[in-house]
């Protein structure tokens, strides 16, 4: 049985993990027979945003609690995670995927990757390993594979900006429908545009059910 990390960003699309994409790969590993491992950094939110007007919230919440409540609870501090401890590592989108895991909501091309994420992603790429990532988290994994002097094929969907910024970070950006999903096989990396294309879950779940399956094959 494979064994799949899921890192989250927290709990909500304005401020951290997608939920319909959290939860439909999580439900794709399921029906894949894989055993889950939820994980997330244990860092506070740069921001807290409200849900209903997108204003931003005079409080603090810290991703790995925020991300329990995705995981049921049973989630990992991300500073555990190794890559021997895993077969593939996943990244759904979401503003915590450009806000709390780096910083490229806010920083771009020029943006910040945290530590323990950069570490993992590392660590399975210098093991052959395969990592997805989900709607904008993609522009994350430009930035860790840039620095590395990888070209990797990656996709967003079909925004030209955050395409541009994949671009300059060193990527190489394919279009791609939120139906389907771009594989680098050189670099082990698959990524879907999910709810950077898609209007709802039903058309999501096919980008990632298909990012799922290609990544377990990669495994």
């Amino acid at each position: 049985m494979p064994r799949v990390a899921v890192c989250l960003s927290g709990c909500g699309v304005y401020d951290g993990s997608e939920i319909h994409e959290a939860v439909l790969t999580l439900l794709a590993l399921d029906q894949a027979k894989a055993e889950i491992v939820c994980c997330a950094p244990n860092v506070d939110q740069p921001a807290v945003v409200n849900h209903l007007d997108q204003s931003i919230m005079k409080e603090k919440r810290n991703v790995l609690i925020e991300s329990a409540r995705i995981a049921r609870g049973k989630v990992r501090d991300l500073a555990a995670v190794t890559a021997s401890q895993i077969d593939a590592l996943i990244f759904p989108g979401g503003f915590g995927a450009a806000k709390n895991l780096c910083t490229f909501a806010d920083d771009g091309p020029a943006c910040k990757v945290n530590g323990e994420v950069e570490r993992l992603v590392g660590e399975m790429l210098d093991a052959g390993k395969p990592v997805g990532a989900i709607c904008i988290a993609p522009a994350m994994l430009a930035r860790i594979l840039g620095r590395r002097g990888i070209k990797a094929q990656l996709t967003i969907g079909t925004d030209a900006q955050v395409a541009g910024a994949i671009e300059k970070m060193g990527g190489v950006h394919q279009s791609c429908p939120c139906t389907s999903f771009v594989v680098d096989p050189k670099a082990k990396v698959v990524t879907t545009p999910a709810y950077m294309l898609g209007s709802g879950p039903a058309e999501v779940f096919e980008g990632i059910r298909g990012l799922v399956s290609e990544l377990l094959r990669l495994a």
